[in-house]
């Protein structure tokens, strides 16, 4: 079954902030658009997401799998399946899947620290960047898969 053509967000969850990045309709790259803050109690974060998803016409959200090195499950890992959970509660029929983040946030760190972004201004963008990574691991696979 071939995924269907349009626009995909990724989504990177923390425990603090939410990094947010977006496709291209084709499906080819994927780039930063905003972090959030993470709101457990009101989820005025997942209200910005339910907005996005219907602004671009989302047709699939990706959301990080914080996986162990060793590829097990743990807190974070459930974190991230009860958000994903809410979001898809919130927009469905749009569908919510799952992909292995391991490493994205860490690749994230050493790619800013090298481009020269520093202190506060990376913590600020490496959600976004680790949601670009997500999102496009997901979109080079669907692609790899014809």
């Amino acid at each position: 079954m071939t995924a269907p053509r349009g626009v995909r967000l990724g989504v990177d969850v923390g425990t603090v902030r939410v990094g947010v990045a977006i496709s291209d309709p084709h499906g080819i790259l994927a780039t930063p658009v905003s972090t959030l803050a993470r709101d457990v109690a009101a989820g005025s974060d997942l209200d910005q997401l339910v907005r996005l998803v219907s602004d671009h016409d989302v047709v699939e959200v990706v959301v990080g799998l914080p996986r162990t090195l060793r590829g097990t499950a743990g807190p974070a890992e459930a974190a991230a399946r009860a958000y994903a959970d809410q979001l898809a509660g919130r927009i469905a029929p749009v569908p919510v899947v799952l992909v292995d983040e391991r490493m994205t946030s860490v690749v994230a760190n050493r790619s800013l620290a090298e481009s020269g972004v520093k202190g506060r201004a990376r913590r600020a963008v490496v959600d976004q960047a680790a949601a670009v990574g997500i999102l496009q691991t997901h979109l080079d696979r669907l692609r790899s898969r014809g």
